[in-house]
């Protein structure tokens, strides 16, 4: 018994290994040589050592590194366990990061346009999201989760991507850059909402509005409640915690809480990335952030890469192939839906059309918020291999597609703003 319990951590210890070797450099190749986001090098090195590809092979005697273990009714479970376990972790931990980057200062300079930017920004790609399932088969209604879980993928956007590449081009603080930002916060604020919704609606079936308002205020309800209470008390919280002298407990503190936060949203019937997201957000105003911001980089460093390499590893490439048409339908749409969804909203917001192209190209990213939302869906059995590789072939595409656009925008140092 205690050699078959050691020999499967040895092989689960050696499978973590490979994950964050191969996250490492495949982030480093796509960095430095062909200047994408390391995420998506994290994102391509899940699908080539996955089950579905190289990790489905034998070698030798020693077998497959990823066995795979089809089951239709876990979509997950083509993964081991652990790995899934410790990638939920992951996320735990990116969506608490998330909330303590949000700057309040900031986002309220710009409150006005980017508020308007959001909305356009997210009422657009849903409503083409949700009505390409419909017209493609993939759903049955407007009320059919896989059609509500596609419209949501289409609404995330990436802050850390475009924040990355206006810090590197030094337009973080123009008009344009501010208002990208401010609208991505919101963005991700409605994306999380969306998802409450679309997840207490996949439990029980399609549901009727007056069900779906109540879904949603008990949803919203929770969410805006537990921000608000962990908020009343961050400055408590903080001090609390910044006064133990053990090395790290700030830190670890702070986790326990995101983490707590994750279970109870779960428990709640929302998403866990919910709960971490709000920790984060409640927190991000306070000194205990500067304490542990140092710390807790390395930690995102080191396990948030597994998150994207396990995301890649349920990649069912032949089954995305199948779906290339509805995933280039897809595509197009996430990217005109953006562009044209914050873009045009600017226009009324002060900014001339070269704003308005620099702002909609700004949102255009899918980047790690679509994965975290697809990867909920899948795990949930709601949507299947087809539908994720979908997702996963508009977030690639989005993610490469607005830095090569967006920084040229700026090149010519004209105003966006009208005069």
């Amino acid at each position: 018994m205690e050699s078959e319990i050691a020999k499967h951590i040895t092989e689960i210890m050696v499978q973590l290994s490979l994950v964050i070797l191969s996250a490492k450099l495949c982030g480093e190749l796509c960095e430095r040589f062909i200047k994408i986001p390391p995420v998506l090098g994290e994102l391509f090195a899940g699908i080539i050592i996955g089950p579905y590809a190289l990790g489905g092979l034998s070698i030798g005697t020693i077998g497959p590194l990823f066995e795979l273990h089809a089951n239709d009714l876990n979509p997950v479970s083509v993964i081991p366990f652990e790995l899934y376990v410790i990638a939920q972790i992951a996320s735990i931990i990116l969506l608490f990061t998330a909330g303590l980057e949000t700057n309040s200062k900031q986002f309220l300079k710009y409150a006005g346009p980017a508020i308007i930017v959001a909305i356009g920004g997210v009422v657009l790609p849903f409503s083409f999201g949700v009505f390409a399932a419909i017209i493609f088969g993939q759903a049955e209604s407007l009320f059919d989760p896989v059609a509500l879980f596609l419209g949501a993928i289409l609404t995330a956007t990436s802050v850390g991507i475009t924040a990355r590449v206006l810090s590197d081009i030094g337009y973080m603080a123009s008009p344009e850059g501010v208002t990208i930002l401010g609208a991505a916060m919101i963005d991700d604020i409605l994306v999380i909402l969306i998802l409450t919704i679309v997840v207490a609606i996949s439990t029980t079936g399609e549901i009727s509005l007056s069900e779906l308002g109540l879904i949603a205020f008990k949803g919203i309800g929770f969410w805006v409640l537990f921000t608000g209470i962990i908020i009343l008390l961050s400055n408590r919280i903080s001090k609390f915690f910044t006064s133990f002298n053990v090395s790290g407990a700030a830190l670890c503190l702070s986790l326990s809480l995101a983490i707590l936060g994750a279970a109870l949203a779960e428990h709640f019937g929302l998403a866990m990335i919910i709960g971490a997201y709000s920790a984060g957000l409640a927190l991000s105003g306070t000194n205990l952030k500067r304490v542990i911001w140092v710390q807790l980089e390395g930690v995102h460093d080191f396990l948030v890469p597994v998150f994207f390499v396990v995301m890649g590893m349920l990649v069912n490439v032949n089954s995305m192939l199948n779906a290339i048409q509805f995933g280039i339908v897809m595509t197009i749409l996430a990217i005109i839906g953006k562009i044209c969804g914050a873009g045009i909203p600017s226009l009324v917001m002060g900014f001339n059309k070269l704003g308005a192209w620099r702002i909609g190209l700004g949102m255009l990213p899918r980047g790690e918020v679509a994965l975290i939302v697809a990867g909920v869906g899948l795990s949930r059995g709601v949507i299947n291999q087809e539908q994720f590789g979908v997702a996963i072939l508009m977030t690639i595409i989005t993610t490469v597609l607005a830095p090569i656009l967006l920084v040229p925008s700026f090149k010519n140092g004209l105003s966006g703003r009208r005069i």
